[in-house]
């Protein structure tokens, strides 16, 4: 067998071993001992030739391999087989293992590979590609500002209590709520936004909430904020 050598091919003894043994077309449950040793010492022959440096870890796995490979040339009574360990099966095991490794690492770059293909950029705002958000009705209020409002409002209320999740007997609809709001501006003219969550239960605040943007698009009433980040004044009109 003509043996080519490379330099820096293997990572180890063990990656030469898996190559001599693909080469040969040997399996590597039935490892002929005698003959990949002979591979491995004539491929070792070769590199001191070319003069060049054997790391020792190679050597040890030579002085491994002319071991077994004498064992298996000496005759061996039946009481030492059951007590030693059979040397082949451990090579092949370590073997095995180091082939299992060297799969999840060709893996592993193959993944690394595809990860560099992607290009990630830092976070920034996308307000600029999106549309103009539609001001409410008559206002200058959007349905975003009203939503940081309402948000807020809660974060304020999650600190103090949470929510009342028990469910009410009586339920209450949009409608109905939509004329306990006209009542309440035309009593008072005008009422802060977050003052007409006056009951926290989950039903009565989203009710709340859509009965006050439907009456902003019918033209009912009126949403203003005097300054940014100031309170949202609902009025009646």
């Amino acid at each position: 067998m003509n043996i080519e050598i490379k330099i820096d091919e293997f990572e180890g003894p063990l990656d030469l071993l898996l190559h001599l043994i693909k080469e040969s077309k040997m399996d590597i449950l039935n490892l002929q001992i005698e003959q990949i040793t002979n591979q491995y010492l004539e491929y070792i022959n070769k590199m001191e030739e070319m003069n060049l440096n054997i790391a020792s870890s190679y050597l040890v796995m030579a002085a491994e391999l002319i071991e077994m490979k004498s064992r298996l040339l000496l005759p061996r009574h039946e009481e030492e087989e059951e007590e030693e360990e059979d040397p082949k099966e451990q090579l092949v095991n370590r073997l095995i293992e180091y082939q299992r490794y060297k799969d999840l690492t060709k893996e592993f770059k193959e993944l690394e590979e595809e990860r560099h293909q992607i290009f990630t950029k830092s976070p920034e705002s996308i307000k600029e590609y999106l549309p103009d958000i539609e001001v409410i009705s008559n206002t200058d209020v959007t349905l975003n500002d009203l939503l940081q409002a309402f948000q807020k409002f809660l974060e304020r209320q999650k600190e103090k209590e949470p929510l009342i999740t028990k469910i009410t007997k009586k339920e209450i609809s949009v409608e109905e709520r939509r004329k306990s709001i006209k009542g309440i501006l035309k009593s008072q003219g005008k009422v802060n936004f977050l003052d007409l969550f006056d009951t926290l239960t989950k039903e009565y605040v989203v009710v709340t909430f859509l009965a006050i943007l439907e009456m902003a698009r019918q033209n009912e009433l009126i949403i203003v904020q005097e300054s940014n980040f100031g309170d949202i004044i609902c009025e009646g009109i």
